[in-house]
């Protein structure tokens, strides 16, 4: 069995990326100031931002494999304006293509997209297609709020988002709900910004009828959910006040959760609640939370360490570490397939 975490960001990448990053919003600010190039960036100075910490964690943690992708963070729609957005994009899905070349058993790509607040999602397909059939990515982030926290855009079941989502079905892509910073002073972006937008799209999708536009349309909700387990009954309820379907028929055949949740009441809950066929393992290492749990003496993010401890049986166990990736991420399983993994 393989153990395949399905939420990795490239949070360690070397310092010419962000000297470029902050040249270029400086140059949007001062029209005076010349446009930026990216620096030169080694293949050894690559090696040595992820031996050191994402691929040194990965081993010590017993996975196998990452599905890797720009930090979620530094992705900041809400900066500068389209034309900066696309050129930062292409930059930092450069750099995970770099990673997985240099690394090809250990990491898989997935696509941050150049979405800037009032554009068209349409405009973020040829991103898409890009890194999909050019660079072998299996899937992208997309962001519900690139404004940073006051979600100007229509709701994700909007038919503004269906050419985008015409184009996740030809691909056979899923997509990570995966917001960014927030500019928004009421919303830190880790400890808020992030679960608002997971929970938020839930809702989104159970007021909509999305999935019966699309059928075979994917998304992870990350960070284990937001706070749509703990909160299982309120959704069921609201669905049922609404008059939609059951969860189960309604979304929950489209929409999985990762792992990425830090203690262990938390897994225990989700496991609980979420059918084992709806989640992914996932640790975001390395993320949000770094650091080690006074009460455990553990990382906080080794979340493999509180699935172990549930004793699940070897299918579920098989399923949550390896085969509902493969299924979510079938250019995933062609890959592995072709490794005869």
């Amino acid at each position: 069995m393989l153990i395949i975490d399905c939420h990795g960001h490239y949070t360690t990448a070397p310092a010419p990326m962000q000297q470029f990053r902050d040249a270029q919003l400086a140059a949007f600010q001062d029209a005076s100031l010349p446009t930026p190039e990216l620096g030169a960036i080694s293949d050894d100075q690559i090696r040595e931002s992820i031996e050191k910490n994402q691929l040194r964690l990965i081993r010590e943690r017993g996975a196998d494999m990452t599905i890797f992708s720009p930090r979620a963070s530094a992705m900041a729609h809400h900066l500068g304006d389209e034309a900066i957005s696309q050129s930062w994009t292409r930059a930092c899905n450069n750099m995970i293509k770099r990673v997985v070349d240099l690394f090809p058993e250990i990491f898989v790509g997935v696509c941050q997209l150049p979405q800037s607040p009032g554009v068209p999602i349409a405009n973020s397909i040829a991103e898409l297609e890009r890194c999909v059939n050019e660079l072998g990515f299996i899937g992208c982030n997309l962001n519900p709020d690139p404004s940073g926290g006051y979600w100007t855009l229509k709701p994700l079941t909007d038919k503004s988002w269906y050419p985008f989502f015409e184009k996740m079905v030809e691909l056979d892509v899923p997509a990570m709900i995966h917001v960014s910073g927030s500019c928004n002073e009421n919303f830190h972006a880790t400890g808020a910004h992030y679960i608002n937008a997971d929970t938020t799209a839930f809702m989104q999708f159970i007021q909509g009828d999305l999935f019966s536009d699309f059928p075979n349309l994917r998304f992870i909700i990350p960070h284990g959910g937001g706070a749509v387990p703990y909160h299982w009954g309120r959704y069921r309820g609201l669905a049922d006040m609404l008059k939609r379907p059951l969860l189960a028929e309604h979304v929950m055949k489209n929409v999985f959760f990762d792992t990425c949740v830090y203690h262990q009441p938390g897994i225990d809950l989700l496991f609980q609640v979420i059918d084992s066929d709806n989640i992914l393992f996932g640790s975001e290492m390395v993320g949000a939370v770094r650091g080690i749990d006074p009460e455990t003496g553990q990382f906080f993010d080794d979340t493999k360490r509180y699935i172990d401890a549930l004793n699940l049986s070897v299918e579920d166990q098989q399923k949550v570490f390896e085969g509902n990736a493969r299924k979510v991420y079938p250019r995933l399983d062609a890959r592995l397939k072709e490794l005869e993994r």
